[in-house]
């Protein structure tokens, strides 16, 4: 098997987990009252730990991609964890998936599939440096300081920062995993240690800015973060790892038109209308040890 195709199978599985993950993840959130951080009631919750564990194997299934594939490959995949968690969201709630919940899915997919096709490539074998790490990890965590301030639509900014640390984390990731496989180095290096400490941080302030996400529904909160995602470590790729678009100047309006398709997908997701509470079915749903299924809690709605 080509390490290309490798890749591919790599991403497809960590999909299908982080899809899991993110349903899990949003019936949690749904059941926190506006203005409750939640966090000590989450980590009393075993449900919430298993959502960990998926995130967790997601994670190391994507690590083991980003080996095989470049960052402009391996990321816009991640896409088919939309494809999986919009479905899986609405069965467990109970209800059928709304028009505009597939068109959007549809939108969102298709865009990310003409990117998916400007970007190919060998195996990585570039790395960050100490300094462009920390130059890139400073950017990014003022990048989420503005997008988490207080205001309106929290729900879309978090997912925004959600996907900005999760595409950058997958960057670091991919040069602590070329550094370390590299083995003309020695396996502990300080750029392997300071970036592995980075990639923990982002993908930590990830997960938790999803789980804040999440809270006003599912379907618009992935897709931003499934968008974003891809762009960032895109753009880290491109300028950094020596990364490169496929087709020149017609790979470029591709990769564009293909954002732009994207983005409007995510635009209709928003708009996907709000349930009806008497529509869910909480005997699909996990309960929280030692906490009531309250059903008025658990449809999913829009941000």
């Amino acid at each position: 098997m080509s390490a290309t195709l490798l890749a591919v199978a790599l991403s497809l599985v960590s999909a299908a987990a982080y899809a899991a993950a993110a349903v899990a993840q949003e019936r949690l959130a749904s059941r926190v009252h506006e203005g409750e951080s939640g966090i000590l009631r989450m980590l009393g919750s075993g449900a919430w730990w298993s959502s960990v564990g998926l995130n967790a194997s997601a994670a190391l299934l994507h690590v083991a991609a980003l080996k095989y594939g470049p960052l402009t490959l391996v990321q816009p995949l991640g896409a088919l964890t939309l494809v999986a968690a919009v479905p899986l969201g609405a069965r467990l709630a109970g209800r059928r998936v709304t028009r505009l919940e597939w068109r959007g899915t549809g939108l969102t997919l298709i865009g990310l599939g003409a990117l998916l096709l400007t970007a190919s490539g060998p195996a990585p074998d570039d790395t960050l440096t100490v300094p462009e790490a920390l130059v890139v990890a400073t950017a990014t965590m003022a990048v989420i300081g503005v997008l988490s301030r207080p205001g309106t639509r929290p729900g879309l900014r978090h997912a925004t920062a959600s996907g900005f640390a999760s595409g950058v984390a997958s960057a670091l990731t991919q040069t602590v995993t070329v550094a370390v496989t590299d083995r003309s180095g020695p396996l502990f290096s300080p750029q392997v240690v300071i970036v592995a400490v980075l990639v923990a941080a982002f993908a930590a302030g990830g997960l938790l800015l999803s789980q804040t996400a999440y809270r006003g529904g599912l379907g618009a909160p992935l897709a931003v973060v499934t968008l974003a995602n891809p762009v960032a470590a895109s753009v880290i790729g491109v300028a950094l790892l020596g990364e490169r678009l496929q087709g020149g100047v017609g790979g470029i309006l591709l990769a564009v038109a293909g954002a732009a398709v994207a983005a409007y997908g995510v635009v209709v997701l928003t708009r996907s209308p709000r349930e009806n509470a008497g529509e869910a079915a909480p005997e699909f749903l996990p309960s929280i040890p030692g906490q009531p299924v309250e059903p008025a809690a658990l449809h999913l709605t829009r941000p």
